[in-house]
C-alpha cells in the first residue's frame, strides 16, 4: 500500500493485513507530519499500540520529513542567494548610472565656465569615493581658489584641492587625470607653505606630471605643464641655484631645450590649444637665440581668439615682446 502525493507513490507505507488501527496510527502521524508538528501523547499511544514495526515507519516518516524541510530551506536558501545578487548588482549598476549623470552634469558646467556651481555640486558628493568625482572637485577647488580674493578662503580651498587629489590618488592610481590635477595642487600648496615646500614638491610635481603623460600621451595640458616646469627651473641663475642649496633644497634641474620639446609635442598633439602655449614657445625660442621661430609663435600668439581674461593677457604680452624685437 502506499500514499501518493506525500513524498512520492514509491514510498510504502504498510504491508498487507496491517489492519484498521494500525492505519489510523498510520493516517494520524502523517497528519501531523504535514503540519511539522510535535509528538503529543495521542500519536505516541497510537504509535506504542500498533507494534515495533510502526515505529521504524514513524522513524522514517520523520526523516523524510527533515529530508524534505531540508530540501525546502535549501531552495528558500538558494532563491534568497539569488534575489540578494539581483539586489546587490541592481544597486551597483544603480549607483554606476547616478555617478555617471553627476559626472556629465559636472563636465556641462565646467565647459560652460560654471565655477561655483561646478563646486556646488561636487561638494555634495566629496564622500563618494569615486576617483572621477574626487579629482573633479579638486580642479573646482583650485578654479574656485583662483578667483578668490580672500587669502583665508583661497588658502582653505588650497588645502582642499590638494585633499581631493591625493584621496583620489589613492582610489585610482591610473588615471591620468587624477595624476595631473595632483600634481597642480601639491605645486599650489608651496604658495602657503614657503619656498623650501615649493623646492621639495616640484620633484613630486614632475614626477606626476609625467606618470599622467605616460597615462595619456594625447593630453596637451599635461605636457604643456611639463614643459612650464622645465622652463621655470631653466629660468634659475647659477647664483639663485646656490643659494636655494644652502638655505632651502637643491633645485631641479632642467633646461630650455627640454621646456622647448615638451611644448612642441603639446602643440602638435593638439594644435592652437592654449594661447599661453604659443607664448611660451616664442619666449622659449628667444631663450634660445632663435628670433625667427619667436616671431613666429608672438604672431600666432597675438592672433589667438581671446575667450579668457588669461588669453587677454597673452595677447598683450605678444604685442610688447613683437615691439621689442
Amino acid at each position: 500500500m502506499t500514499i501518493s502525493g506525500v513524498f512520492g507513490p514509491e514510498f510504502p507505507l504498510v504491508q498487507a493485513g496491517g489492519g484498521r488501527r494500525t492505519m489510523a496510527a498510520a493516517a494520524c502521524v502523517t497528519r501531523l507530519l504535514r503540519r511539522g508538528s510535535a509528538w503529543p501523547w495521542p500519536a505516541k499511544r497510537l504509535l506504542s499500540e500498533s507494534g515495533g514495526g510502526w515505529r521504524r515507519h514513524a522513524q522514517v516518516f520523520g526523516k523524510l520529513t527533515l529530508f524534505r524541510r531540508g530540501l525546502a530551506l535549501s531552495a528558500v536558501s538558494s532563491l534568497v542567494y539569488e534575489a540578494y545578487n539581483l539586489i546587490s548588482h541592481s544597486a551597483v549598476v544603480h549607483a554606476s548610472i547616478k555617478v555617471e549623470e553627476i559626472l556629465e552634469q559636472a563636465d556641462y558646467l565646467y565647459g560652460s565656465g560654471e565655477t561655483r556651481k561646478l563646486y556646488q555640486l561636487l561638494i555634495l558628493h566629496k564622500n563618494s569615493g569615486d576617483a572621477e568625482i574626487l579629482w573633479r572637485l579638486a580642479r573646482a577647488s583650485h578654479d574656485l581658489a583662483q578667483l578668490s580674493t580672500f587669502v583665508g578662503e583661497k588658502k582653505q580651498l588650497v588645502y582642499e584641492a590638494f585633499a581631493y587629489a591625493a584621496e583620489a590618488l589613492k582610489k585610482n592610481e591610473s588615471s591620468s587625470a587624477v595624476h595631473k590635477w595632483y600634481a597642480i595642487c601639491i605645486g599650489d600648496i608651496g604658495d602657503f607653505e614657503g619656498t623650501r615646500a615649493k623646492i621639495v614638491n616640484a620633484y613630486a610635481v614632475k614626477e606626476h606630471l609625467q606618470k599622467a603623460i605616460e597615462l595619456n600621451p594625447k593630453d596637451a595640458t599635461s605636457i604643456h605643464l611639463m614643459g612650464l616646469w622645465c622652463y621655470s627651473f631653466a629660468e634659475m641663475s647659477w647664483y639663485q641655484r646656490k643659494i636655494s642649496s644652502l638655505i632651502f633644497a637643491p633645485a631641479p634641474n632642467a633646461t630650455y631645450e627640454e621646456a622647448l620639446s615638451y611644448f612642441q609635442m603639446a602643440e602638435k598633439v593638439d594644435p592652437n590649444f592654449c594661447s599661453y602655449n604659443l607664448l611660451l614657445l616664442a619666449k622659449t625660442c628667444l631663450k634660445l637665440n632663435n628670433k625667427k621661430l619667436a616671431l613666429l609663435w608672438l604672431t600666432k600668439a597675438r592672433d589667438y581668439p581671446a575667450h579668457t581674461e588669461k588669453d587677454k593677457e597673452v595677447q598683450k604680452e605678444a604685442v610688447e615682446l613683437l615691439h621689442s624685437i
